[in-house]
């Protein structure tokens, strides 16, 4: 344990070591490749910038409304037969496109009903197996000028689905 402790104060330092030392042997200029590589994620940046703002303002706006806890105790009436927690549908469906709006619901189930409850032991766990499907394919889709995306929803959406079983079942 204590190996892994000390190697973990370490690994960034001797990985940029590393990069530095393996382009000063391969005859690159670092600086020119670092600022370039800069550059070119600034753009990627301002490339996803609406999509990430029109992301976080319509799940604040559905936040806000008080949408998310109808919808909730909707739809907590319907699978309450899952032993699915009507509390955690709000931010089942938030996760599934803003991972820091899942993580300030996840925030607000833990001060209500505490981190070592239960309902506060499920939310950890799923936040864990599940992922930020429509944030993480409008992003990178968009980024790489994927236009038919095939199966990738459908696969995400059963992928989320299993993370959700395996997380109440593991609760």
């Amino acid at each position: 344990m204590e190996f892994i402790l000390f190697l973990s104060d370490f690994i960034v330092p001797l990985l940029v070591f590393y990069i530095v030392g393996f382009g000063i042997l391969m005859k690159k200029n670092i600086y020119e490749d670092f600022v370039k590589g800069a550059e070119d994620g600034f753009k990627t940046v301002i490339k996803i910038m609406p999509t990430l703002i029109g992301l976080m303002v319509g799940v604040g706006v559905l936040r806000a409304s008080g949408f998310l806890d109808l919808l909730g105790e909707l739809i907590g009436k319907w699978i309450g037969f899952l032993h699915f927690p009507a509390e955690l549908v709000p931010m089942t469906i938030v996760r599934m496109f803003s991972s820091s709006a899942a993580t300030g619901l996840a925030l607000d189930i833990f001060k209500e009903f505490g981190p070592d409850s239960s309902l506060g032991r499920l939310t950890s766990i799923m936040m864990s197996c599940t992922e930020t499907i429509f944030y993480t394919m409008s992003v990178y889709f968009m980024t790489a000028k994927v236009k038919k995306t095939r199966w990738t929803l459908a696969g995400a959406l059963v992928s989320t689905l299993a993370g959700i079983v395996a997380s109440v079942l593991l609760a």
